[in-house]
């Protein structure tokens, strides 16, 4: 009897905690769920603000390749590196020849001589060996002629032709109107439009290691700015190269190793002097978020 009265009386109070149990956790389920709701929405909140100031700070985010800003073309117009490059545009357009005069008179010659020509060169083939070339021909073409026009045998400086000049006057004027005519046809051969894209890529450099080099050494091709400099028209080059044709997935390996190189350079002088590594930045056209930190091309 009391067996049975205990295990009646202890169903009755289980049954009554379950009852009680389980409006309790409901509304605990709820209360949670409520939160769990409100973290998520926080949380979505969150991520979208994120990708909102990563897209606006890849709108401004200068190019890890050409290290402009984008709406920032004007840059590179500006700096030291476009001004000395060739700009194959009005090299292809102008076909100009600028009027000088030489010592045999007026040549014609290119507004940019071959690459290899610089202005000692230019005096040297246009002014100095087209005399030294007229001066070293013989009198025996105007021996012949006074033969034809009957006049005795005479020295060439004591003969005078029909106009006026004696034989070495009129063979000196002969020489120098030849040595005119070679030179102005000699000087449309050595213009840079002949040039192949070798010989206008050697122009480049040759310019780009006068310009970056420092008056002490003129010609320093391990200074780090000209190896900077070098490597960004290199870079510049390979970007077109690849933007004109997309399927040359062979040579994005080159243009990745390209920008490390050039950023460890800068890096090395950002260190060594942090004037000159800011100057050389302005010089090329890059930001500095363009060669710092992580690059990922």
């Amino acid at each position: 009897m009391f067996k049975a009265c205990w295990a009646q009386s202890s169903r009755a109070i289980a049954s009554s905690s379950s009852q009680s149990s389980s409006l309790h956790t409901s509304a605990v389920l709820h209360a949670q769920k409520s939160r769990h709701d409100v973290a998520r929405g926080i949380k979505k909140l969150n991520v979208a603000r994120k990708e909102e100031r990563w897209l606006k700070n890849e709108a401004t985010r200068p190019s890890i390749i050409i290290g402009t800003r984008p709406g920032e073309g004007e840059k590179w117009d500006r700096c030291l590196l476009s001004k000395i490059l060739v700009d194959m545009k009005d090299l292809v357009s102008s076909t100009e020849l600028l009027p000088t005069q030489q010592s045999v008179g007026t040549v014609y010659l290119p507004k940019q001589m071959n690459f290899g020509i610089g202005e000692a060169e230019k005096k040297l083939l246009f002014d100095a060996l087209p005399v030294i070339t007229s001066s070293g021909n013989d009198f025996s073409a105007v021996r012949e002629q006074a033969k034809q026009e009957g006049a005795e045998e005479q020295p060439t400086d004591t003969y005078v032709s029909v106009d006026g000049l004696t034989a070495k006057q009129k063979i000196w004027k002969a020489n120098l109107e030849l040595e005119n005519q070679k030179a102005n046809a000699f000087a449309k051969l050595v213009d840079l439009r002949n040039a192949n894209a070798d010989g206008i890529a050697y122009e480049n450099r040759k310019r780009i290691i006068a310009a970056f080099s420092t008056p002490k050494n003129p010609h320093d091709p391990g200074r780090p700015e000209v190896q900077a400099a070098l490597l960004t028209y290199k870079i510049r080059n390979l970007w077109t190269h690849l933007t004109t044709f997309k399927r040359d997935v062979g040579n994005i390996r080159g243009l990745r190793m390209l920008v490390h190189q050039r950023a460890k350079i800068l890096k090395y002088l950002k260190k060594v002097d942090q004037s000159r590594y800011e100057i050389v930045l302005e010089q090329l056209a890059l930001e500095p978020e363009s060669v710092e930190g992580e690059l990922v091309v």
